[in-house]
């Protein structure tokens, strides 16, 4: 892992990954580097910027994007690669306060056919250094309850930790009351786990949408909770061997 860089002024903060990165668009490699930053435009979770002289595919200026107060002015680009091409894919903050970034490219994710660390596709966005992800079995009882009705309780939990969310438990379906999730559209992608499906939850006259999820093929690192329920704590009643807990205040509150 390379070193870390912190601006006081623009508190940007910057960290050069030990990984090799690529990014393919139409199947053709548009990028591929062994010195990606890793940069945190956000708290939760980094970006990967790139060094210009690594990016293999044609960028053609679009103009001027968003000021960051922190980054400056972007200018961003058309990505071109082999009769494929992604407008405003790519930006750059060439004159930037940081000088770290002024010789570097931010690819936008999602405009990318697919990114590699090393040889393994990953997801979503680049995976933080420092989040970690724990899968532990527990004997604690687990009762979930939804205005008043259980609609889950178990001894046989898989307990997962994970690096800035509070411990969600994932309980075995014939442990939760299957008749009251009604299946949702919505689907979400994680990095660490794969690509949740979801459940709203009917009480009594009440249907209280996407409470419920499950990861049916996680990433190899969480197959322990594959198939199994989960249930935001943050708009649920969970109980531990009696013990009411405390509603987590997080993102997804």
């Amino acid at each position: 892992m390379g070193t870390q860089q912190e601006s006081a002024k623009t508190r940007v903060r910057i960290e050069q990954s030990a990984k090799r990165v690529r990014a393919y668009l139409g199947g053709q490699v548009v990028v591929d580097t062994l010195h990606a930053a890793l940069v945190w435009e956000i708290p939760y979770y980094p970006t990967y910027y790139l060094p210009l002289s690594d990016v293999r595919a044609e960028l053609v200026e679009d103009g001027v994007g968003k000021r960051s107060p922190s980054r400056g002015d972007a200018t961003t680009y058309t990505v071109k690669v082999d009769g494929q091409e992604a407008q405003g894919a790519a930006l750059r903050y060439t004159d930037s306060p940081v000088e770290e970034l002024r010789d570097l490219v931010r690819l936008e994710w999602d405009a990318m056919d697919a990114w590699f660390e090393e040889d393994e596709e990953v997801f979503v966005h680049p995976r933080s250094p420092y989040s970690r992800i724990d899968i532990l079995p527990s004997s604690r009882h687990i009762r979930v309850e939804v205005d008043g009705v259980t609609v889950a309780e178990s001894s046989n939990a898989r307990l997962l930790f994970e690096t800035g969310l509070p411990v969600r438990y994932y309980l075995p379906k014939t442990h939760v009351r299957m008749d009251l999730l009604e299946r949702s559209e919505t689907t979400t992608g994680c990095p660490y786990k794969g690509t949740a499906e979801y459940w709203s939850i009917r009480a009594g006259d009440n249907v209280h949408k996407d409470l419920a999820w499950s990861y049916p093929t996680p990433l190899p690192e969480s197959e322990r909770v594959a198939g199994l329920v989960c249930f935001y704590d943050e708009k649920v009643d969970v109980f531990v061997d009696g013990v009411r807990q405390e509603r987590p205040k997080t993102p997804f509150s």
